[in-house]
């Protein structure tokens, strides 16, 4: 029960996230973002109950392939066996001969249906990865104009907004990181779904890049608090003076 990631729980959490995110920051960009992941979450979890069905077309055509090649193989053992003359050996043979390349063609065929179900999975579940991924970069992108070293500077004219109190700023990047990690999560599911290294690999690489990008943020996060931790104290200071 508790050993696998649950896709319906992934979900849930990311709701809650959202209304968090919308109470605290109406209407902001953080917010429609993470509307878009909820989305991508649940899209996730139909992607994976297809990706991980098999594809009945494709074996089914592959036991009929097999079929075929098992049926040549029989139907050579019952010719050599009834062989009388060199006339009959030597066209035997010569039968042979272009059965064994049947077989080879055939087994060829077999071989590319039998990895044809892994690749169409695997190409499928890193569409949905590239999709992760790319979500990712736009959650970097709504964290990285809040720069905790400019609180209390003075703004230029092409120095970005920045409205919010330390508070609240540790709030929004505390946001991104848990939105980071939750779509990481939605990735993790490919690979606990599908056994495929490329799929595995591409995953384990998702989930670095949004651990490298938490730990980012946290660093802001703890500037911040430094700042602010430095600011009350200058405030009491200045009130006992």
């Amino acid at each position: 029960m508790y050993r696998s990631l649950d896709p319906d729980k992934i979900v849930s959490t990311l709701d809650v996230l959202h209304e968090r995110i919308n109470e605290r920051f109406p209407g902001s960009g953080l917010s429609a973002v993470c509307a878009e992941v909820v989305s991508m979450a649940r899209h996730t979890s139909r992607r994976i109950l297809k990706v991980s069905q098999p594809i009945w077309s494709l074996r089914i055509a592959l036991l009929a392939l097999l079929a075929a090649v098992v049926g040549l193989v029989g139907l050579g053992i019952l010719e050599a066996s009834s062989l009388k003359t060199s006339d009959e050996l030597t066209e035997t043979m010569q039968g042979v001969d272009a059965g064994v390349n049947l077989l080879i063609v055939l087994g060829g065929a077999a071989f590319f249906l039998a990895s044809l179900e892994t690749r169409i999975k695997r190409d499928r579940a890193l569409r949905a990865l590239h999709e992760l991924r790319s979500i990712i970069h736009v959650v970097d992108m709504h964290q990285l104009t809040k720069d905790p070293s400019m609180i209390g500077h003075i703004r230029t004219r092409s120095s970005p907004d920045r409205p919010l109190t330390p508070f609240q700023l540790i709030r929004y990047l505390d946001y991104c990181s848990e939105l980071l990690s939750l779509t990481a999560k939605c990735a993790a599911l490919y690979a606990q779904k599908l056994s495929d290294p490329v799929v595995i690999e591409t995953v384990g690489s998702i989930e670095l890049l949004t651990s490298d990008l938490s730990n980012k943020i946290w660093q802001k996060i703890t500037i911040v608090e430094g700042l602010a931790g430095d600011q009350t104290s200058l405030a009491a200071m200045s009130h006992e003076s």
